[in-house]
């Protein structure tokens, strides 16, 4: 991928000049298109979820993870199994998320399917988080 004159590649730019929606919805696409299976499967149900229940973010590479923003501040992520060798996929949310509750709460998630019970969950932590 071309650099741009700071270094960077686009999708990497410099904070507070996110990539455009299109070019991020591109890159998501691919890095999950490049999963393998069942993560490629669960990732492209994951960003259709996400998508549906907060069309306000911006889709966006992460960290090499597909993530998702709200005036280029990451709201919530997911990453496939393989980035780091675990069992099962993650679904991450930021500080950015709204989903503070008392003194302790979750940030992410472990997910091994996504039932209707799972997307039902998701939709609803997604609505929160960006409320």
């Amino acid at each position: 991928m071309k650099k741009t004159q700071h270094g960077t590649t686009p999708l990497q730019k410099k904070p507070g000049h996110p990539a455009g929606e299109a070019e991020g919805e591109s890159a998501v696409l691919a890095n999950i298109a490049a999963m393998p299976e069942p993560d490629r499967a669960m990732g492209g149900r994951l960003h259709a979820i996400i998508r549906a229940s907060a069309p306000s973010l911006t889709p966006r590479l992460w960290y090499g993870m597909p993530a998702y923003a709200r005036d280029g501040n990451v709201v919530c992520f997911f990453q496939s199994r393989e980035k780091f060798k675990t069992k099962y996929m993650t679904l991450g949310f930021s500080d950015k998320a709204n989903l503070d509750e008392g003194a302790m709460w979750p940030t992410s998630f472990a997910l091994m399917e996504l039932t209707a019970a799972e997307e039902a969950g998701i939709v609803a932590l997604v609505k929160r988080a960006v409320s």
